[in-house]
């Protein structure tokens, strides 16, 4: 008799823990943390890459959001030499190579194109789980995999503030200074937009390393 309420048991313990696995799923599509997925190697050496540069990030536990918007292997950069504003996840790849961007590219034009330190480069944002601008097909954006970020102006030490809007069709220093960075980012991001490729980026830079080739407009 004490065995079988001892089985009755045992089998209402196993009916709770398949009950409680089974919840698992929607928890994840609602962009709780994942947990037991190693980082693979390739991410693991991405994240040991920029933490020898000296940028200082943190990172982020892989979420899944639903209708396929996620953030997987993302960090949140906190230091990367020039205060940056709203950064939010950011896969490696891109956190890499924005930070190389700022450092190496927007901050040295404007000593040398505008006579003056940047001091804080303003952006839109990073993950946001939405559509391509412009895009009438209705395809995710790389902001909804946390693989890009926009960015729309620049202060200076000397109060100046130069914003992509006003800047691209502006005066000669605030042209040359916008060209020069779009440039260089060219050179890192496979994807590069300016407000030359349609309306809706005429108030930003849009980056992103999504695809397999580059595109620079």
């Amino acid at each position: 008799m004490v065995r079988g309420r001892e089985t009755r048991k045992e089998a209402l313990f196993a009916l709770i823990l398949l009950l409680a696995g089974c919840g698992s799923g929607p928890e994840r599509r609602t962009g709780l943390p994942t947990s037991h997925v190693p980082a693979s190697a390739q991410a693991r050496q991405c994240l040991a890459d920029l933490r020898s540069t000296g940028v200082h990030f943190s990172p982020l536990p892989d979420q899944y959001f639903g209708g396929g918007c996620q953030a997987i292997n993302s960090v949140k950069l906190l230091d990367i030499g020039t205060p940056v504003t709203n950064l939010g996840a950011m896969t490696c790849p891109l956190a890499s190579k924005f930070a190389g961007w700022a450092r190496y590219g927007a901050q040295p034009a404007a000593r040398l194109i505008l006579g003056s330190e940047l001091v804080r480069i303003e952006t839109y944002g990073t993950y946001a789980c939405r559509n391509i601008n412009g895009n009438i097909s209705g395809n995710l954006s790389e902001h909804a995999h946390s693989n890009a970020v926009d960015v729309a102006a620049f202060v200076l030490a000397d109060g100046r503030r130069i914003s992509v809007r006003d800047g691209w069709q502006g005066d000669d220093r605030a042209r040359q200074f916008l060209r020069v960075i779009h440039d260089s980012a060219c050179k890192r991001f496979r994807t590069v937009l300016s407000p030359d490729y349609n309306a809706a980026h005429r108030d930003h830079f849009h980056f992103d390393m999504g695809g397999k080739g580059t595109y620079c407009r």
